[in-house]
C-alpha cells in the first residue's frame, strides 16, 4: 500500500502528556431524552381516561403532536451552531443528530396528522377527507399550521440523501432555512389547539421558554456573534496561490485573529463577498497554523463554489463564521498517533502534523492519493517531517493506475502496533468509510478513531 515514504532521522525530544476533554455528548443526549419524557408526562397528567377507538386515536395524535413540537425546538437548537456543542461533540456528529431529529420530526408530524384526522372523523362519524378539510379550514391557526407542516415535509424530502445528492448545495441550503418559517408557523397552532396547553398556563410558559430559548441561540450564534466578529476582524483575501492540479490556497488577512481562538484541525464557514460566491457559505478547514493576522485554507475544485475560488481577487471581503469542529488535539488519548488523510482531507491533518506533540516514531502521517501530482502541500509536509522527526508515508496508485485498498493487514504491516495508536481520519466519504472499517478490524477502538465529515 505504501508506495512512497519520507522518514527523517529521529530527533531528541519528548511528548508531553496529551490533554483530553470529556465529550458532552452523553449528558446532552440524556437531557434531550429527559425533555421528551417530560413532554409525555404532560400528556399523562392531562389525560384522565381513554375511551373507544376515537379516544385512542386522539390520544395517540396528541402524543405525536407534543413530541413533534418538542423535536422542532431541538431542531432549531441543533441549527444554531452553538460553539460549545460543535467543538464538544464535533460538527459532523451535531449534523447527524440534526438529520436524525429531522427524520423523527417529519415522521411524528405525519403520524400526528393522520391520527388526529382519523380520531376526529371517528368522533364526528364523518368520512376522513371531509374531516381533514374541516380541520384545516375551520379550526383557529390551522392554516398557519398546515403551511408550516407542508414546509417541514418539503424540507424533509429535499434532505433525503438520494435527493440531496442531486441538488446544488446552495439550493439545498436556502430550502433548509425554510425550517425556521415552518416552526414559527406551527408554534401558534400548538398553543391555540393543543389540548395540553389550553388553560394550562404552566405548560404554555414552559413551551414559550423552550422556543424562545432556541430562537435566542439562533439569533445570538448565527446572527449577532458573526456580525460582531466580522466587523471586528475585517477579513480580506490576501492571496490565492495554486498548489497543484485544481487545488488553490487562499490566504486571508485580518485584525486580532488570535482572539478567534482557532486551533489546528478546526474549520470555518467561508463566504467570499464577490460575484458567484457571496450567496452561500461553505466549510473549509484551516490548512496552516493560524497566525495573529493570517489564516489559510486550501480548496480543491469539486463543485461550482470551489471551482470559482481561483477567480477571487486580492482585497475581496470575506465573511467567516467559526471556528468549528472537534478534530483537535483534545481528542488524543494515546502517546502514538496516526494521521490518515485522503485528497484535500490533508488540510486539517497538515496543521495537526505540525503541532501535535510527539516523540520520534510516535507521529505518522499516511497520505492517500492517486498520483504524486495530487499530493497537496507535499513540500510543506516533508519540511514538517524533517523538522519534527515524524514519519510521512504516501499511499499511491500503482504504475498501471490500479488502486490498492486500505485494509487491516496493510495497516498492520505499515504500523505493527496500530492498535496502540490514536487515529485522526479525514478524506472523501468512501475512503473514510473503508479506512474506518479497516482500522476497526486492525484493532483500533472506535473511541480512538477521530474524524469529521463535511458532506451536506
Amino acid at each position: 500500500m505504501v508506495t512512497a515514504t519520507h522518514s527523517p532521522p529521529p530527533t531528541r525530544h519528548r511528548a508531553p502528556a496529551a490533554e483530553h476533554r470529556r465529550s458532552p455528548a452523553v449528558p446532552l443526549l440524556a437531557a434531550a431524552w429527559a425533555g421528551g419524557l417530560a413532554v409525555l408526562g404532560l400528556w399523562w397528567q392531562d389525560t384522565t381516561s381513554v375511551v373507544g377507538a376515537a379516544g385512542w386515536l386522539n390520544g395517540a395524535g396528541r402524543i405525536t403532536g407534543l413530541l413533534c413540537g418538542y423535536m422542532c425546538a431541538l431542531l432549531v437548537v441543533l441549527m444554531a451552531r452553538v460553539p460549545w456543542l460543535e467543538r464538544g461533540v464535533g460538527s459532523d456528529r451535531a449534523v447527524r443528530w440534526h438529520a436524525s431529529a429531522g427524520r423523527w420530526t417529519v415522521g411524528l408530524l405525519l403520524a400526528h396528522i393522520v391520527l388526529i384526522t382519523l380520531g376526529y372523523a371517528a368522533q364526528a362519524h364523518v368520512d376522513v377527507v371531509s374531516e381533514f378539510f374541516s380541520i384545516v379550514l375551520d379550526l383557529p391557526e390551522m392554516l398557519k399550521g398546515t403551511l408550516g407542516a407542508a414546509i417541514l415535509v418539503l424540507v424533509g424530502f429535499v434532505s433525503a440523501r438520494a435527493v440531496r445528492r442531486r441538488m446544488r448545495y446552495e439550493t439545498w441550503y436556502y430550502l433548509h432555512l425554510l425550517t425556521y418559517a415552518a416552526i414559527f408557523l406551527a408554534f401558534w397552532h400548538q398553543l391555540a389547539l393543543g389540548a395540553d396547553f389550553v388553560g394550562n398556563q404552566a405548560a404554555q410558559f414552559a413551551w414559550y421558554v423552550l422556543y424562545v430559548g432556541a430562537a435566542a441561540l439562533v439569533l445570538w450564534f448565527r446572527v449577532l456573534v458573526p456580525v460582531r466578529s466580522n466587523l471586528r476582524h475585517r477579513l480580506r483575501v490576501e492571496a490565492v496561490v495554486p498548489e497543484g492540479p485544481g487545488v488553490h490556497s487562499v490566504w486571508v488577512r485580518g485584525r486580532h485573529l488570535d482572539e478567534l481562538g482557532a486551533r489546528p484541525g478546526q474549520f470555518f464557514r467561508w463566504r467570499f463577498l464577490t460575484q458567484g460566491l457571496w450567496n452561500a457559505s461553505h466549510p473549509y478547514s484551516l490548512s496552516a497554523v493560524p497566525q495573529p493576522d493570517l489564516l489559510r485554507i486550501t480548496v480543491k475544485s469539486l463543485g461550482d463554489h470551489s471551482a470559482a475560488v481561483p477567480t477571487i481577487t486580492r482585497g475581496t471581503r470575506v465573511w467567516a463564521e467559526g471556528p468549528y469542529g472537534a478534530l483537535t488535539a483534545d481528542r488524543r488519548r494515546r502517546r502514538k498517533v496516526l494521521l490518515l488523510a485522503g485528497g484535500t482531507g490533508i488540510t486539517p491533518l497538515r496543521t495537526l502534523f505540525e503541532t501535535l506533540p510527539a516523540a520520534p516514531g510516535d507521529l505518522t502521517l499516511l497520505y492517500r492519493a492517486r498520483t504524486t501530482e495530487e499530493l497537496t502541500l507535499r513540500h510543506e509536509l516533508e519540511a514538517i517531517a524533517d523538522r519534527r522527526g515524524a514519519r510521512l508515508l504516501y499511499a499511491l496508485n500503482g504504475p498501471d493506475g490500479a488502486r490498492t485498498p486500505i485494509t487491516a493487514d496493510r495497516l498492520r504491516a505499515t504500523l505493527p502496533d496500530i492498535a496502540q495508536h490514536d487515529v485522526y481520519l479525514c478524506g472523501p466519504h468512501p475512503l473514510s468509510v473503508a479506512a474506518y472499517d479497516a482500522l476497526r478490524e486492525a484493532g483500533v477502538p472506535a473511541s480512538r478513531i477521530h474524524y469529521e465529515s463535511f458532506e451536506f
